[in-house]
């Protein structure tokens, strides 16, 4: 009746809220958050709710964490700032094999929700993934040996592009490196820089990962192992004249040659 006297639509009627009149009951509890929130602004409505009951207040947690809402004490997050590594060197481009590799990680799980690390290492020239791992966790110290066993076989790169993960950020990995390879750290945020490893990536994950499921890692790793044979050996490629990775570098006649001022030249 008074909405219509007043010509006003009841959808339009808004009743004011508890906290906006004098007889809001709540408003000694909204004071005494407001303080607590003042005196522990790194505290959440949890803990307000627990030392509210200590302190007398009979509430229940649905109310603390309605009213903490409402009076906008929200607990702000911190962001993480994002570490960026210490290049050793300038990544040329990749005219040569065995003059870039690329690095990066990706997870999975498999069938109980447990962990699965995948480390994958290409080389830019050639498309070939030269090596990789897959653990439950790969530390700095693992990857350092792994790439020591790939030098051994193929020799040090000219450099390892790489993002700024911990892992490739280690003194570990600044020690293994020293005057052997340059460290070609792309900037946070920027996965396009390193464009082949990204796409490597997208296809392992297309066509292994996503239409696969792991029971076990010794699984997950026969399996990623498998598709990275046929991967390069059977999968061609239309930048390499469509031949397979491994066809294209046994055909492959660019060299890389290195001068006496370290500067790499093809």
């Amino acid at each position: 009746m008074a909405c219509r006297l007043a010509g006003l639509s009841r959808s339009a009627y808004r009743r004011p809220l508890h906290r906006e009149t004098a007889a809001d009951p709540d408003r000694a509890l909204r004071d005494w958050l407001r303080a607590y929130a003042k005196k522990h602004p790194r505290w959440g409505y949890r803990r307000a709710y627990h030392d509210a009951r200590a302190e007398g207040w009979t509430v229940n947690h649905k109310k603390i964490q309605r009213l903490w809402r409402e009076e906008g004490l929200r607990v702000p997050q911190r962001r993480r700032r994002k570490r960026v590594g210490a290049s050793t060197a300038d990544a040329p481009s990749a005219s040569a094999p065995n003059l870039v590799w690329a690095v990066d990680f990706q997870f999975d799980s498999d069938e109980r929700g447990r962990p699965i690390k995948i480390c994958s290492i290409v080389d830019e020239h050639t498309r070939e993934c030269i090596g990789g791992l897959v653990d439950r966790s790969i530390t700095a110290t693992k990857l350092t040996d792994h790439f020591e066993a790939l030098v051994a076989v193929r020799g040090a790169p000219a450099t390892l592009r790489c993002d700024n993960g911990p892992e490739l950020m280690s003194e570990a990995m600044a020690h293994w490196a020293g005057t052997r390879t340059g460290l070609s750290y792309i900037p946070p945020g920027s996965p396009w820089r390193n464009g082949y490893i990204e796409s490597f990536n997208s296809r392992i994950r297309d066509e292994c990962l996503n239409i696969n499921t792991f029971y076990s890692l010794l699984h997950a790793r026969v399996m990623i192992s498998d598709w990275k044979t046929e991967y390069n050996h059977d999968r061609r490629h239309s930048s390499l004249g469509y031949l397979a990775p491994a066809d294209y570098a046994r055909q492959c006649t660019h060299q890389m040659e290195t001068d006496d001022s370290h500067n790499v030249r093809t």
